[in-house]
């Protein structure tokens, strides 16, 4: 068996502090802090990604914006601020875009016909709290 070593590197802000202890990644930045674990199996890239997306959630955040769509007349959402807008902002990835397709599966229209009944929830928009200085 061949053992390829591989390398890749990431950019740290100054702004930001890094720290590994085991198999953990904790970042911290202006937003708050974000762990990771890192796989035993080292996938070089999918870790080096997954530091990169914990240092853009510490310094700019995520936002996915929902909107709630309706042609039927027995609708089940109810959302008051801002009309049929849903928005979803965290500072870690995995766990605001698992969040947006739990809620866009549970208000799906069940036992239907899906491509007359498009009522429910969906992800209209994603990007960062705070907008990048480039």
């Amino acid at each position: 068996m061949k053992t390829i070593l591989s390398n890749q590197t990431v950019d740290i802000p100054e702004n930001v502090d890094t720290t590994l202890k085991g198999h953990t990644v904790i970042v911290k930045g202006p937003r708050g802090t974000a762990k990771g674990l890192q796989s035993q199996q080292c996938r070089t890239h999918a870790n080096s990604s997954q530091v990169q997306n914990m240092i853009k959630g510490v310094t700019l955040g995520f936002r996915y914006k929902m909107k709630s769509v309706y042609a039927h007349f027995p609708i089940n959402a109810i959302i008051q601020e801002k009309g049929s807008l849903l928005i979803l902002e965290g500072n870690d990835i995995e766990l605001v875009s698992n969040s947006a397709a739990l809620i866009q599966q549970v208000t799906t229209v069940k036992n239907k016909d899906i491509r007359k009944f498009l009522d429910g929830i969906y992800v209209s928009e994603k990007g960062t709290v705070q907008q990048a200085d480039e």
